[in-house]
């Protein structure tokens, strides 16, 4: 490999990362109980993976209403604006920079976070999926969600107004910027596609207006924080949790047209990681390159090798990991030096203490290869 695009700077927000390397946002459901606030434990483990250009905290959700699995942080009280500081103040001590992911679940949740026992959707239409919830017993299990309770659209309104305060709580905790997770089937996507949205008002029916709560969400942020230090997360080709719908890839982009014109600082697209996904079409990205001018972030089992063919064609900007950042610690530096990669404990990824979290050691350096 002649050109290492991977471990070029590049400039996001007007501060530089020094590579395209992003530690993408994975639940790992350690944030302390009662309360769901991050913690001297969360602090360390983002702090060790600060060798990433950019790293993306955990989905964390804007208010208690947008819970959907036990142990998940949040970013709507004191409590746990203090304790995100923690974390950032950890992050940018190692010299990291680092992002809040907001996130509502919407009908993916489970009655036992909700005080009437419903979730909430823009249809009463059940996802036929399952969420993570630790019983009385302390044992976690996955449960089936049950069909939500459609939002009005005062409800509506008030939700927006809860990621406007998330993204100013946010930046009180002292992070670099915000992510908006509109993927994945939570909230923001299941207003996008017409399986989840069968509205007949302001908010579904016609693409514009399945289009117009994540536009309003994207405004409120961006208000409050700034456009340029805003990310988005879409997930046009993720079609689980009865979200396939036939006119998403239109609808993705005409999203990221609008991005555009907002002068949002990325678009994080989320592609499906197993072992038999889609692979992605060549024309969509080349559509979404041309609709969205400025930084897109792709995270699907991408490898150095795969991320950097993108990199060096023009449609990608920065490779997002995710796995392996948990087991690899230093993973930029394992990747620049083609080091071989530790495994991670699968049994030990939600909930729990250091093991399988924080206890994953730096490559040793007397191992290490030349570059």
């Amino acid at each position: 490999m002649t050109t290492n695009t991977l471990f070029h700077p590049l400039t996001l927000a007007g501060r530089e990362l020094p590579n395209r390397i992003v530690m993408a946002p994975m639940t790992r459901a350690r944030s302390s109980q009662p309360g769901d606030s991050a913690n001297a434990l969360m602090a360390e483990y983002y702090a060790q993976r600060a060798s990433a250009g950019l790293i993306i905290t955990e989905a964390t959700q804007i208010s208690p209403q947008g819970k959907g699995y036990s142990f998940t942080p949040g970013i709507y009280s004191a409590e746990q604006v203090s304790g995100w500081r923690q974390v950032t103040d950890a992050v940018h001590a190692a010299g990291g920079r680092i992002y809040l992911q907001l996130w509502h679940v919407g009908r993916m949740s489970h009655s036992s976070f909700h005080a009437d026992g419903l979730p909430v959707a823009p249809s009463a239409l059940a996802p036929d999926a399952q969420v993570w919830v630790v019983g009385d017993d302390g044992v976690g299990r996955m449960l089936d969600c049950p069909t939500p309770r459609e939002l009005s659209s005062t409800d509506i309104a008030a939700i927006i107004e809860d990621y406007r305060r998330a993204a100013r709580n946010a930046d009180l905790a002292g992070f670099d910027g915000v992510e908006i997770h509109g993927a994945n089937g939570y909230l923001i996507d299941q207003f996008l596609r017409s399986t989840s949205n069968q509205r007949s008002d302001a908010y579904g029916g016609s693409r514009e207006r399945r289009l117009r709560f994540l536009q309003e969400v994207v405004s409120a942020v961006a208000e409050e924080i700034g456009a340029a230090r805003v990310g988005v997360r879409l997930a046009p080709f993720i079609t689980a949790r009865n979200m396939a719908c036939p006119d998403i890839i239109p609808t993705i982009l005409e999203a990221a047209a609008y991005l555009d014109r907002v002068g949002i600082g990325y678009l994080h697209l989320s592609e499906a990681d197993w072992d038999d996904a889609p692979q992605i079409p060549q024309e969509f990205r080349l559509l979404l390159r041309a609709a969205y001018r400025g930084v897109i972030i792709v995270a699907g089992r991408y490898t150095r090798e795969r991320g950097e063919d993108l990199l060096q064609q023009g449609l990608v900007d920065m490779i997002a990991f995710g796995r392996p950042f948990i087991a690899n610690p230093d993973l930029p530096a394992r990747l620049a030096q083609q080091l071989p990669l530790a495994d991670f404990d699968g049994a030990r990824l939600f909930g729990g203490d250091a093991q399988g979290y924080s206890d994953y050691p730096a490559y040793p350096r007397d191992r290490e290869a030349r570059p």
